[in-house]
């Protein structure tokens, strides 16, 4: 019997090929969208989403143990990316992105587990964020976010693990997805004094998007761990400098670390 996977955010980018990926290793994927009836060329079945709206969590979910009897995998990959001073951010953007990238996959856990806890088996894979380790310039509720569901992981993990429940995370470095153009900016201000740093950063920060690795590098990763028994607390998958990074923050002074930042963010 296939697996049941569902995947939130899987209409475009990471989740996407993900689940295409999924699909034609032969599990039974079931991806989620905002606005599903506006996706055209999904080849698995899409069901309607806004993980900032915990009806539409409750209704998806309860549609997919209807058809399926059952959930085996909830791949929580739905986020948005904001970039911006924290002086500058409007509270209402930033609390746009921790209802999404935070309290939305919190509550799909929450829907998810009493299936899994009935069928006393089940797998949920929190995709985060290499920069989740780390507080970025111009990236910082982008961090904060990723880094709270981080240690959400760890928590939850333990807290369910006697239900034969397992939680692991995925922490992706730059991949070359639509995220960019989906992310919030807060804009350059003209009498702002970051500008002429935010507006060179902003730059970068899209560059390294466009220029990131495959997807396909997160599917295979993601698959992976579907088929391992004993998922570990935490998996980072991206380029080498990306992870070395994290290395670097566990051994290195802080105020070094912060400097070897600033340096490589021209501040």
């Amino acid at each position: 019997m296939s697996k049941v996977v569902l995947i939130t955010g899987g209409s475009s980018g990471i989740g996407k090929t993900v689940g295409n990926f999924l699909l034609n290793k032969g599990y039974t994927v079931y991806g989620s969208s905002r606005n599903p009836e506006n996706v055209v060329d999904s080849k698995f079945p899409l069901v309607a989403i806004d993980v900032r709206n915990n009806e539409s969590i409750q209704s998806a979910v309860a549609e997919i143990i209807a058809k399926e009897g059952r959930i085996d995998v909830l791949i929580n990959n739905a986020g948005v990316g904001i970039t911006g001073p924290i002086e500058e951010i409007p509270l209402d953007e930033i609390h746009n992105n921790f209802h999404t990238n935070v309290f939305g996959p919190i509550e799909v856990m929450k829907a998810v587990l009493p299936q899994m806890r009935q069928q006393k088996s089940g797998l949920i894979i929190n995709v985060t964020s290499i920069a989740g380790y780390m507080g970025l310039p111009y990236r910082g509720i982008y961090s904060a976010s990723k880094g709270a569901l981080e240690l959400i992981t760890e928590s939850i993990r333990m807290e369910v693990k006697p239900f034969n429940i397992q939680v692991t995370n995925v922490a992706p470095g730059d991949f070359a997805t639509d995220i960019a153009a989906r992310r919030f900016h807060a804009p350059v201000l003209d009498q702002s004094p970051y500008k002429e740093i935010y507006s060179q950063q902003l730059a970068t920060i899209n560059e390294h998007v466009n220029d990131g690795g495959d997807p396909i590098e997160m599917a295979k990763a993601i698959d992976e761990i579907i088929q391992t028994k004993n998922p570990k607390v935490h998996y980072k998958v991206g380029a080498f400098m990306q992870k070395f990074s994290i290395f670097l923050k566990k051994i290195l002074p802080d105020t070094v670390y912060e400097k070897m930042l600033m340096n490589h963010y021209k501040i």
